[in-house]
This record gives C-alpha cells, sequence and structure tokens, in this order.
C-alpha cells in the first residue's frame, strides 16, 4: 500500500523562542516533502501580522510550499482582502479560508459590521479574484453551533460551491468517523478531496480539554487507555501506537492524504509519519540566518 501524502499545520510564534520552536519544526518536517505548511490565524484575528510573518518566512526562507489560514473575524471585507493581497504580493497563494473563532471572552462569533458575515461569503470573493486555491475547514461530527450534523455537510456543500477545491477536517479519535463523514459527503455531492485532520497527542489532559470544545466524540476505552498509560508512564508510546493505527486504518479504506496538527512540536508527527512510510527525502531547506 502506498504511503499517504501528507501536510502539516504550525501556529505562529509569538517569541522568540517560539520563532526558534517553529523552523526547528520546519527543518524537522521538510524531508518528508509535505504537501504544505499550513500555518494558522489566532482566535479574533490575534495573530494577523504574525501568520503573515511565519508564512512570509517559511516560503521565502525556506522554499516549503505555505498555505496562510485567513477569517473573516474583526475585520471589513475591504481589510480581510487587502490581507489576501498581502500574502499573494508575498508568492503565498493558498489559503485556508474560515469564519474563524470569535476573540476569548466574547459570547459567540458576530460578524464586523462591514465584514463577511461566514466562511462562503468569504471563499466566494476570494475565488472571483481567481488569485488561490482555497481550501476549507470540515467538521466530520456535528459543530457545536450547527443544528445538526447534515446542516454542516450542507455548509460545507456550500463552502465548496463557493469555490473551495480541497475540505480538512477537525481531527476525530476513531477511523470511522471520518469514514461516514466522507461517505455522507459523497451522497451530498461533494467532490472534492476530503483531508483527515490527525492530532498526534503530546499531552491528553489538553486534548481533551480541546476535543470537548470543539464537539471531537471522546470514546470511553480512549480515557481509560491514557489514564492507564499516565500511570504506568507509557503516554507516548500509547499516543505514537494510537494514531499510527488510526492513520494506518484510514489508508486501508483508501485515504491518500493526511493533515497533521503539529502544535509546533514536530517529534511524533514524524515518528507517525515514518511508520507509514512517508520518509522522503529533499533537499534541506535554507538556513534561516
Amino acid at each position: 500500500m502506498p504511503a499517504p501524502e501528507v501536510s502539516f499545520e504550525v501556529f505562529p510564534p509569538r517569541s522568540i523562542d517560539a520563532s526558534f520552536k517553529l523552523w526547528e519544526t520546519a527543518q524537522a518536517l521538510a524531508p518528508l516533502a509535505p504537501r504544505f505548511f499550513s500555518v494558522t490565524y489566532g482566535a479574533g484575528g490575534t495573530t494577523r501580522d504574525l501568520t503573515h510573518d511565519a508564512a512570509y518566512t517559511l516560503h521565502k526562507s525556506s522554499g516549503l510550499p505555505v498555505a496562510a489560514h485567513l477569517t473573516c473575524v474583526g475585520a471589513s471585507k475591504s481589510e480581510t482582502l487587502a490581507i489576501a493581497q498581502r500574502f499573494a504580493q508575498a508568492g503565498i497563494t493558498d489559503i485556508v479560508a474560515l469564519r474563524g473563532d470569535a476573540p476569548e471572552g466574547s459570547n459567540g462569533f458576530t460578524p464586523h459590521p462591514d465584514g463577511f458575515a461566514n466562511a462562503v461569503e468569504l471563499i466566494d470573493a476570494l475565488a472571483r479574484s481567481g488569485q488561490f486555491t482555497l481550501r476549507v475547514g470540515a467538521y466530520p461530527e456535528k459543530h457545536p453551533e450547527a443544528a445538526s450534523q447534515q446542516a454542516n455537510i450542507d455548509w460545507l456543500k456550500a463552502k465548496v460551491d463557493a469555490g473551495a477545491c480541497e475540505a480538512i477536517t477537525q481531527f476525530f479519535f476513531e477511523a470511522d468517523t471520518f469514514l461516514r463523514f466522507r461517505d455522507d459527503c459523497v451522497r451530498a455531492g461533494i467532490s472534492v478531496p476530503i483531508t483527515p485532520g490527525i492530532l498526534p497527542i503530546t499531552n491528553w489532559t489538553n486534548a481533551r480539554k480541546f476535543a470537548q470544545r470543539c464537539g471531537t466524540s471522546i470514546p470511553a476505552w480512549l480515557d481509560q487507555a491514557f489514564d492507564a498509560a499516565i500511570r504506568d508512564d507509557r503516554h507516548d508510546l500509547l499516543s505514537r501506537a494510537l494514531c499510527t493505527e488510526l492513520c494506518s486504518d484510514l489508508v486501508g479504506e483508501g485515504v491518500d492524504k493526511l493533515h497533521f496538527y503539529t502544535l509546533n512540536r514536530p517529534e511524533l508527527t514524524r515518528e507517525i509519519c515514518h511508520a507509514l512510510g512517508v520518509t522522503q527525502a529533499v533537499t534541506g531547506i535554507k538556513d534561516v540566518a
């Protein structure tokens, strides 16, 4: 069975030490020949300039393919499109277009008075420019704000109809969760690739909290497995085994692309990719200095 193609998500640094960590992550994962690195956009648009700078640095200094996140939060339409143009001028024409999360402490997403009301409006505007390759987010389980899972799928189809060429899912813990979602999307007439988002678990406590916030189901057996592994000091061993098995099951069901949420901690992601046969070597990336 051929090894899957991979891509990696990183987040922009907020300090000098974090900048070095981002660069170390790129150095560690670039030899796996990723389709792209995606650079996230903070809640409430809080990392707008940091995202631009990190994406620009990765792209220009390393030659790596980069996809920049762009959201609707906290900016007018003209401001948001101006940010997209900044990316394009920097040679970054891959965009992950998202509605975005509301600022911490707020009561949920509220559109800017002159801004895009949702991701579909943003995707439509970016697609009409003809400059960008557009990817979008997808939820294999019901989004916390969605009326139903069918509403989730209908919304994804609207984003695809507006111009998206690929969807990347929120993380999940069991292969069947993704496979059911993929089948439902096909039945709904969604024909673009749907790439599963994979979270290598570097800290179960944090991963569990994040899963609860974003509506990801937490199987009882997983809780029990990590409780036992943490007691026996086998957390990392269990994480590696479970994530490798999840990815292998997906590849066995015809999934040929995986997107890893690295949290700027590349070691576990690299080990899992190697276990899957993703070991292609490429020329080392240039020194940022």
